[in-house]
């Protein structure tokens, strides 16, 4: 058994060796049967996708839409989600709200909330929400603001610090993650947990 880390994800490899291919086979199907049991609340997919992939196909299969409003990631999480093909399907499009201004005008987050709590806040991040899902008019949408760095963090908000909000119309989810890598890394951490935590969303409503 190995193990394979990648951005926000840990692939579980199973090997084995033989001389009789039906008998290998067997051995591996056996063993990853027990292991997709004991791995079961954070099982992800159990074929070798990524998880816009997996975000993807649940999306097909539910036939629903989705969009991403997004500061600290640029337009990231909306690149890994057109990086799939057939993703016109679900997706609508994105707005990169980098600056207070686009985030007033554009999304409606109001002005007192940005001044009182900041832009990489829980408040923020549903009041992006909130406007993406009304602009855009997908049923999912996903939120994300934070510090990407090398700088622009505080005492209270180190770099590395992001909040992000999914949801739909009737109900949201934040999350807030504090990453402790490069700009580029956390950038693409945070995609892929921005990703998963839709999907888990969508799985559980």
């Amino acid at each position: 058994l190995a193990y394979l880390p990648t951005y926000g994800m840990v692939r579980l490899r199973l090997s084995t060796t033989g001389f009789d291919k039906n008998v290998v086979e067997k051995n591996i199907d056996k063993y990853f049967n027990e292991l997709k049991l004991l791995a079961k609340d954070y099982l992800v997919t159990d074929i070798d996708d990524a998880m816009q992939v997996v975000l993807g196909k649940l999306l097909k299969e539910k036939n629903k839409t989705v969009s991403t409003a997004e500061s600290c990631t640029g337009g990231y999480i909306a690149h890994l989600i057109t990086s799939v093909p057939g993703s016109s399907k679900y997706y609508e499009g994105s707005i990169v709200s980098y600056s207070y201004n686009v985030k007033e005008t554009l999304l409606g987050v109001q002005e007192d909330i940005l001044n009182k709590y900041g832009a990489v806040s829980e408040q923020t991040v549903r009041e992006m929400l909130s406007g993406l899902l009304e602009k855009l008019n997908t049923d999912y949408g996903i939120a994300v603001s934070g510090i990407m760095g090398p700088d622009g963090g505080t005492e209270d908000k180190p770099v590395g610090t992001v909040w992000m909000a999914v949801g739909d119309k009737k109900n949201h989810q934040t999350q807030k993650i504090n990453l402790r890598f490069n700009r580029e890394r956390n950038i693409e951490v945070t995609g892929m947990m921005a990703l998963n935590f839709l999907r888990k969303f969508i799985l559980a409503n």
